[in-house]
């Protein structure tokens, strides 16, 4: 166990239940953090497997992926989104939406930091489930959405049979309806090896990526009830979503653990 980690971080790590929705459920980080490790290079592989090691001697990226959300604090809840006003046509402003730096964007930023650095083992490994969570977190539209109602949580709707909010529908319920005939694993692997956008793009433009797609006609169903073709219709672009993230952490966990300064610190 690593103790600098709060107690009873080995056996929360391993918990892969919970009782909320979170950004892109379980299932949906587990795939994102599992298919970016499957693209490192082999020293950075290795880089992760000592990481691994040090949080506990049945960590893999899948566990470590959702222990952020299994461990929420009044400290680190609001490092998950980041609410962006509707009038600033999704341009993220650091001092409206991110006050005292608590947000998805600062937090990823401080996180890449300390993965990056010399610091002891324990520390970067907390920093790894922090980066392999929250640069998933940043690429759920609805975690860069409207302030005014809570990144979808106050949308309510009527989806697959049963109340909802958007939000929620985003995070969970569009993997849980899953329609494709192959597995949602292989569909963002693919994705992620022809990503539509720029993996060099900063945390702050991912969440306006983000938050232009919430701003998207047709996002927010009419009447709040989902319409047939919703999931045929957004679908492909959670895949895309997703695909991008394993792309972009595989991007940053690459620079973190296989380069000179990384290697230096190990």
């Amino acid at each position: 166990m690593i103790t600098a980690w709060p107690a009873a971080t080995a056996a929360a790590i391993l918990a892969f239940g919970s009782a909320g929705a979170f950004a892109w459920g379980n299932q949906g980080h587990q795939v994102i953090a599992s298919v970016a490790a499957e693209n490192l290079s082999a020293p950075a592989k290795r880089s992760l497997h000592n990481l691994l090691a040090a949080a506990g001697p049945d960590a893999t990226v899948e566990s470590l992926a959702i222990w952020p959300d299994t461990n929420k604090s009044p400290a680190t809840a609001r490092w998950h989104y980041v609410n962006i006003d509707r009038a600033g046509a999704c341009h993220y402003v650091p001092a409206r939406d991110c006050k005292d730096g608590q947000c998805v964007v600062e937090a990823v930023t401080r996180q890449m930091a300390v993965l990056s650095s010399a610091a002891p083992a324990a520390d970067r490994a907390r920093s790894l489930a922090y980066v392999l969570h929250l640069v998933a977190d940043a690429h759920q539209p609805l975690h860069a959405g409207w302030s005014d109602d809570r990144g979808g949580n106050q949308f309510q709707l009527q989806a697959f049979g049963r109340g909802t909010n958007l939000h929620a529908l985003w995070d969970t319920g569009l993997i849980e309806h899953w329609n494709d005939a192959g597995s949602l694993k292989s569909a963002v692997s693919a994705a992620s090896r022809r990503p539509t956008l720029p993996a060099s793009a900063t945390p702050a433009q991912w969440v306006e990526e983000s938050c232009r797609l919430v701003a998207t006609p047709g996002f927010y169903p009419d009447a709040h009830r989902l319409p047939a073709d919703y999931a045929t219709r957004w679908q492909p672009v959670m895949v895309e979503r997703m695909g991008l993230a394993a792309a972009r952490l595989s991007a940053i966990l690459e620079a973190a653990l296989a380069g000179p300064d990384a290697a230096a610190a190990r």
